[in-house]
């Protein structure tokens, strides 16, 4: 599956933006995605993830109520929306996609997905 993340940009502090990922070249419905971030100088950090079906979903501490994870599976698409962001949020957001687990299953580390986009800006002014 090929993965292309869309959507960043600059925001104010406080403000909101959308993360996009479409997916082509396999059944979109058979994947668990997730949402990382690589911020300059440190980890790629969890950020969101969500099962196969939609019905799980999963989010790291430090977005937890402020972000949310969808899909929907006739669009082929996962978004990722983002509010009340601050400059800490600043990163190149990643998707990724995984086969693995069942149809609730979600994936909260990086080594448990097999394809990633090549990631999106998004900067935080304060």
């Amino acid at each position: 599956v090929q993965l292309q993340a869309s959507g960043g940009g600059l925001v104010q502090a406080g403000g909101s933006l959308r993360l996009s990922c479409a997916a082509s070249g396999r059944t979109f419905s058979w994947y668990a995605m997730g949402w990382f971030r690589q911020a300059p100088g440190k980890e790629r950090e969890f950020v969101a993830a969500i099962s196969q079906s939609g019905d799980s979903t999963y989010y790291g501490d430090s977005v937890k109520g402020r972000f949310t994870i969808s899909r929907d599976n006739a669009k082929n698409t996962v978004y990722l929306q983002m509010n009340s962001l601050n400059p800490e949020d600043t990163a190149v957001y990643y998707c990724a996609a995984t086969q693995r687990g069942t149809l609730y299953w979600v994936g909260i580390r990086g080594s448990e997905y097999d394809y990633w986009g090549q990631g999106t800006q998004v900067t935080v002014s304060s």
